[in-house]
């Protein structure tokens, strides 16, 4: 039986309009976009300590996917059945050029999406924060998307994504206070468990 698949939350747009998608897209493939927040949570799962840590990663980083799609969506929407005038009109040759109407990941300055702007450490305290502080770069992009957006059914969509970022954000901080309650000092930090105080103070002694 045939089932049509849905997006997370729909995307519905009747206008067309270039110049807003070539913003917009920074979100599919930019420094703070989808596509970079899903590959980093769902490659930091593998050397979180916790199971509650690492269902969290893998239950954000795949709806991140799903929030790829959703931009995916309104990229293609936004930029459907173009005329040349309308290409011409909205600044949309540079992209045009390049990709026609596909959708690329990028950012929205044009820079193509490079895993150099995301970060795998494989220690626990420093991967959650690094996602906290991803979430609020995401959630803050969106913010500067909306201030650029006066399509009710784009904002609409755009408002869903940012709700999202916040949540997620709470998500990894519930996480954090998780990991630091359930590990002690012998095993708070992934590959140095414990300061060699002795050590440490003799070093510091031939310093001085």
């Amino acid at each position: 039986m045939f089932m049509k698949k849905k997006l997370e939350y729909p995307v519905n747009i009747k206008q067309t309009n270039p110049k807003l998608a070539k913003i917009i897209i920074s979100q599919y493939g930019g420094p703070d976009g989808e596509l970079g927040a899903s590959l980093r949570y769902l490659s930091q799962r593998f050397t979180m300590p916790l199971p509650e840590l690492k269902g969290t990663l893998t239950d954000i980083g795949t709806e991140e996917l799903g929030h790829l799609e959703m931009i995916g969506a309104i990229v293609y929407q936004l930029t459907k059945n173009l005329t040349v005038e309308e290409i011409k009109e909205q600044g949309f040759e540079d992209y045009f050029v390049d990709h026609t109407t596909g959708v690329y990941p990028q950012s929205a300055s044009g820079f193509p999406f490079t895993t150099a702007s995301i970060a795998v450490k494989g220690d626990a305290i420093t991967d959650i924060h690094e996602d906290m502080a991803a979430e609020q770069k995401a959630r803050t992009t969106y913010d500067n998307i909306l201030r650029f957006c006066d399509d009710y059914d784009v904002k609409d969509a755009i408002r869903f994504l940012r709700e999202r970022e916040v949540v997620h954000y709470q998500r990894f901080g519930e996480n954090l206070r998780l990991l630091t309650d359930k590990l002690d000092s012998k095993n708070f930090y992934a590959f140095n468990p414990e300061f060699d105080t002795k050590c440490f103070k003799n070093q510091m002694k031939k310093k001085i």
